[in-house]
């Protein structure tokens, strides 16, 4: 499945959430992660964020498609790295 998966954490924590999502997804944008994923390792990722969040000052939304096929993302400005583009 493809997801968009979209924090917003307390500055201390911010980091953490970072590095735990950059395992299984793209970083797009600061607190924006998206990428194809099995539904057994997004719920790895939700256990690790789960584990580090207070849910009293933390959120976590995650858009889930079935396909990628109907998705479009539109970027306008500048435009964040792909990992396609870090490598030659």
């Amino acid at each position: 499945m493809f997801v968009i998966l979209v924090y917003d954490a307390n500055e201390k924590r911010v980091q953490k959430f970072h590095k735990i999502c950059k395992k299984y997804l793209t970083w797009v944008q600061n607190s924006v992660f998206e990428g194809e994923i099995s539904e057994a390792n997004l719920r790895i990722l939700i256990d690790e964020l789960e584990e580090i969040m207070d849910i009293k000052e933390d959120s976590i939304l995650i858009y889930k498609f079935r396909t990628k096929k109907y998705y479009d993302r539109e970027t306008i400005g500048i435009p964040k790295p792909s990992h396609e583009d870090l490598f030659i």
